[in-house]
């Protein structure tokens, strides 16, 4: 069986070809194609920032041996290192704490090993905390992106089976959400990671168990309205299948939802596994984590806080990015919405 990162490098090869036929659908959509456009328009910043952590989160996924290791050798490099470890030194670590910039560990006069060359300085285990910062960009976007991907197909399928069929499915379905929404969220995120595991597949996971309802909601009122109106019911007089019905005349129409909804979950799924690393059951290498670990040594004489702001400025700019194109693609989704934005 290939090693745990030649698969992450099939899958990272894999989004990447998979970018090929999107690129043509574009290129044939017009409306898709124009609405990007637009959203680009109104949010160049915002739409960049989030391309660079993109780009980020990718390079961390590549991951290779320096070299293989020599027989009986035991220092030979155990880890494949990314792009992103690439751009560091392999020894970079220092022994402990050492402030942005600084010649000189923080406790002590004692040199650092590289002097002048951490940007936002270390940790207590002598980590540069920008390279932490940049390696967290990729647990960030597993957290938006495959918990989107998981809980979107959950939301749709009970949403438009609920709305379209009716009768006992609707309520079945209905009852699960309002059983769902009844358990407080972050309980029940704890007890599914602790029953699950603390893995990133497992996290992720429960955040899709967790966050599927509220889009489910969304689905199922609007199928409801799709299903009577005069097109549907002239495919269902002319013997159309259902299922030709559900998905060229119920499922189109439903993607603005989906697109606006994935923007607006992305950020909320971040956040929410930022809150579990702070009770601890969040994933290790998030920026969640580092804010978790950085809580204590605030209360250090003097502050040590770069640990602190190195996680919660790339948290910050992820979040503040996504919701502002999240608002653009609703104003270019939306025909009601005639205001301007910078």
């Amino acid at each position: 069986m290939p090693e745990s990162h030649v698969l992450v490098n099939l899958l990272v090869l894999a989004v990447l070809l998979m970018g090929i036929p999107f690129a043509w659908f574009l290129r044939r959509n017009r409306f898709w194609r124009e609405g990007l456009l637009q959203v680009y328009r109104r949010r160049r910043i915002a739409v960049g920032v989030l391309v660079a952590i993109a780009g980020v989160g990718l390079a961390d996924s590549v991951a290779w041996y320096d070299r293989a290791p020599a027989e009986g050798e035991e220092t030979a490099f155990r880890a494949p290192r990314t792009l992103i470890d690439r751009l560091f030194p392999a020894d970079f670590n220092e022994r402990s704490y050492s402030a942005p910039l600084a010649a000189d560990e923080f406790y002590s006069e004692d040199a650092l090993r590289h002097p002048g060359w951490h940007l936002l300085g270390t940790d207590i285990l002598g980590r540069d905390v920008l390279h932490l910062t940049l390696k967290g960009a990729r647990v960030a976007l597993l957290i938006g992106g495959l918990t989107s991907a998981i809980a979107i197909p959950l939301a749709l399928l009970f949403g438009i089976t609920a709305g379209y069929y009716g009768r006992r499915i609707d309520d079945v379905v209905v009852f699960v959400i309002n059983t769902l929404a009844s358990i407080p969220g972050i309980l029940l995120l704890i007890v599914l990671i602790v029953a699950l595991g603390r893995g990133p597949v497992q996290v992720c996971v429960a955040l899709a168990i967790t966050g599927w309802t509220g889009l489910c909601r969304l689905v199922r009122g609007e199928t409801l309205k799709l299903r009577e109106l005069d097109y549907v019911q002239a495919a269902r007089a002319l013997g159309v299948s259902e299922l030709r019905i559900l998905t060229r005349h119920i499922l189109p129409n439903l993607m603005h939802l989906v697109v606006i909804t994935f923007v607006l979950m992305f950020s909320g799924f971040v956040l929410s596994e930022a809150v579990l690393s702070y009770l601890g059951v969040g994933i290790d290498g998030s920026w969640g984590q580092m804010i978790d670990q950085a809580r204590d040594e605030l209360s250090r004489d003097p502050i040590i806080w770069w640990n602190l702001a190195g996680a919660s400025a790339a948290l910050f700019a992820l979040v503040l990015c996504v919701n502002l194109v999240g608002d653009a693609v609703r104003d270019v989704l939306d025909p009601r919405t005639t205001r301007e934005t910078l």
